[in-house]
């Protein structure tokens, strides 16, 4: 198949790239500078040039906090965006994937999310998010939206860099105890992805890694795997004090009989760093 990748010079975008080439398919990929989601002008003639099977969107606006005071912006590019992004694929015949988020929930429920549970956001990157999957449905009937999750990958920043890069500048870090959700690697999300395009199961999935932790757990679990010393703090959310809200307990899970299943998020994190290791050595 032609895959067509929109954001492909992100964090994700760039593994969903090295994947599909990996499974043998024809791949061609567009960063921001080079094809704006937001412009649905330059979207069709770039889709009608190239002519791809399926379209994998993973441009987005991942700024959760920045999205409260620019609810606007971030609209454009993860809801409104989205819908060009579907309505150009549909036009020349392609399928579409939209990759969503777990911050779609309220966190209220206390056990993993399916993709039946209704969503109910709590922050303007939320909501966004959620438009953009709604867009998606609408304009374009062979759709796949992906619902992942606290997503950390060599292709930019994440939270598995800022602990490294708070232990090498001191010995302790503090660390929100009462989030929980499911770290997911993108390398290991980029290949689910590309089997589900193989597969043809329209609709909505849930693919994140197995199990769930807090964001310290998931800290201790960093240094512990990098053999840095470093002590992790605890603190709440609210006394952490961050403008957008968060669910309490967002991990995803799926109700299909036949689920991709990534990785746990452990193993995740070793991949992770040993990807990173050899990336600096080389």
């Amino acid at each position: 198949m032609k895959l067509l990748v929109t954001g492909a010079a992100g964090m994700l975008g760039r593994d969903v790239m090295l994947a599909a080439g990996n499974a043998g398919h024809d791949v061609i990929g567009f960063g921001r500078a080079e094809l704006d989601v937001t412009d649905p002008a330059a979207l069709e003639r770039k889709f009608d040039l190239e002519r791809p099977d399926v379209v994998i969107n993973c441009a987005a606006w991942t700024d959760v906090d920045g999205a409260e005071a620019a609810e606007e912006a971030a609209f454009a590019v993860n809801g409104t965006g989205a819908g060009h992004v579907a309505a150009a694929a549909a036009a020349v015949g392609a399928s579409v994937v939209y990759v969503s988020s777990d911050y779609l929930f309220d966190g209220a429920k206390g056990a993993p999310y399916v993709e039946s549970d209704q969503p109910a956001p709590l922050s303007a990157y939320g909501r966004t998010k959620l438009a953009g999957e709604e867009a998606t449905v609408a304009a374009n009937k062979r759709h796949f939206v992906v619902r992942s999750a606290w997503l950390f990958g060599i292709g930019g920043p994440n939270f598995v860099e800022t602990m490294l890069r708070l232990a090498a500048g001191g010995n302790e870090v503090l660390v929100v105890r009462d989030q929980v959700g499911s770290p997911t690697y993108t390398w290991h999300l980029a290949y689910g992805i590309v089997r589900l395009i193989e597969g043809l199961e329209f609709g909505i999935h849930h693919m994140a890694a197995a199990g769930q932790c807090s964001w310290y757990e998931f800290a201790r679990e960093i240094f512990e795997q990098a053999k840095v010393e470093c002590k992790v703090l605890s603190i709440t959310t609210e006394e952490f004090g961050r403008p957008a809200p968060r669910p309490p307990f967002s991990a995803l899970t799926s109700q299909r009989e036949h689920a991709i299943r990534l990785p746990s998020w452990q193993d995740g994190l070793a991949g992770y760093l040993a990807q990173r290791q050899a990336e600096e050595a080389a």
